[in-house]
């Protein structure tokens, strides 16, 4: 590897998600053409400390690779770099650990790091930065829940295979007249859960920027038995909070790190089955929405995000994270992206036009949201506003001959 050219780091950290490998294969086409050699570390930053772990990357051993879920450098959400415990709360890594890391990329004249990963990882890349190793993010989560980007990859994947779902559970909840609930990914946030509930017509969609209660869920399904709609599909996230309070979880996070969410597809059905007296069937994707081949869109971002990541790392933007402005990719500085999680607005576009199409979220009676109430009045006071009289024109008066 002494070639006597720039030397650039790359690793995949965190949970996998598809477009990993679109990003690594963007990266080192854009390094070859740049001139620069890359290499990349196994099993995200445990690659990086004792045992060193990495692997020279080239056009040969990265072809063929931009429609390959997972990645080909491996990864984890465990270990000695774990940075979040729960929501908003960093976790300060070893002093020790940092300087066994400045160590290895002084030994093998790493120029900047190019860090592919989500909240937990870029706290881990912003640690990094603020000792003074040169590093450069790259923003990967199925969830969405990063500031400062609109998307991260992996984002558009995990809710086409949510959306996939949903038209599959749609067909066989009308034949057999079911309640079917689904629940999909997106720890603290519900964009997933918004977008497929969309996309999939979803009757109800369960979020946690949103309070809902079972009495509310409940009238949206009898309101649609009166209508002669014997099936409802309910999306709800992994990590909304129940009526009551609380999450719903099935272990606690390993290492320090945050709890892992799931099971409360489970408990709503059980609940709605209980309530209603009616036949109620649950469905978790789980990793189905981390696995496969990335969309079209997670292959065009992720790529370009892979290009622009090298640039920056050879123009040294140091603590900057390539982000998603569309129709632009930009840089950012990588503490905007993980200062707080992304959440979806209870009043956004994508919510006012759920409500407007009549899917509920819970929070009030079928009909009764205020914001959708106010628009219905809008509209009506519009109908029966006096139209001004029209005079006729001298095209009007031609015609009439």
């Amino acid at each position: 590897m002494g070639t006597g050219k720039a030397r650039i780091g790359i690793l995949t950290s965190g949970g996998d998600c598809p477009g990993l490998n679109a990003v690594i294969r963007g990266a080192v086409k854009s390094a070859v053409r740049l001139e620069a050699d890359i290499v990349g570390f196994r099993r995200g930053f445990e690659g990086l400390v004792d045992p060193v772990t990495y692997v020279a990357l080239d056009t040969t051993n990265t072809s063929g690779i931009i429609n390959r879920g997972g990645t080909i450098l491996g990864s984890t959400n465990q270990g000695r770099f774990v940075a979040r415990s729960g929501v908003d709360d960093r976790l300060e890594l070893d002093p020790q650990l940092l300087s066994d890391v400045q160590r290895t990329l002084d030994q093998l004249g790493i120029m900047g790091l190019i860090c592919i990963g989500g909240d937990g990882s870029l706290s881990v890349a912003q640690q990094f930065h603020e000792r003074g190793i040169p590093v450069v993010g790259v923003p990967k989560t199925i969830d969405n829940d990063l500031s400062a980007t609109a998307f991260s990859f992996g984002f558009d994947s995990a809710v086409a295979c949510a959306t996939d779902a949903m038209d599959r559970l749609h067909t066989t909840a009308e034949s057999h007249e079911r309640i079917m609930v689904l629940e999909v990914m997106g720890r603290h946030t519900g964009w997933i859960a918004l977008q497929a509930g969309i996309a999939g017509a979803a009757s109800v969609i369960l979020i946690p920027e949103i309070p809902w209660t079972w009495e509310h869920v409940c009238q949206k399904i009898l309101e649609r038995d009166n209508a002669g709609k014997r099936f409802s599909l309910i999306v709800v996230a992994e990590g909304a909070e129940l009526p009551g309070g609380g999450l719903v979880t099935n272990a606690a996070g390993s290492g320090g790190g945050q709890v892992r969410l799931g099971g409360i597809g489970h408990v709503v059905a059980r609940q709605l089955h209980e309530r209603l007296k009616r036949e109620t069937r649950v469905v978790v994707l789980g990793h189905l929405q981390r696995g496969g081949p990335p969309t079209n869109f997670d292959r065009a971002l992720a790529t370009q995000f892979g290009a622009h990541a090298v640039r920056m790392v050879l123009q040294r933007q140091f603590g900057q994270m390539v982000a998603y402005d569309p129709p632009d990719v930009k840089s950012v500085p990588i503490l905007d992206a993980v200062h707080q999680i992304s959440r979806v607005s209870p009043n956004s576009s994508a919510v006012v036009a759920a409500r407007t199409l009549g899917v509920s979220f819970g929070e009030f009676p079928p009909g009764q949201s205020p914001l959708l109430r106010s628009l219905v009045l809008e509209v009506s006071q519009r109908r029966v506003e006096p139209v001004a009289a029209h005079e006729p024109s001298h095209a009007d008066a031609e015609a009439a001959t």
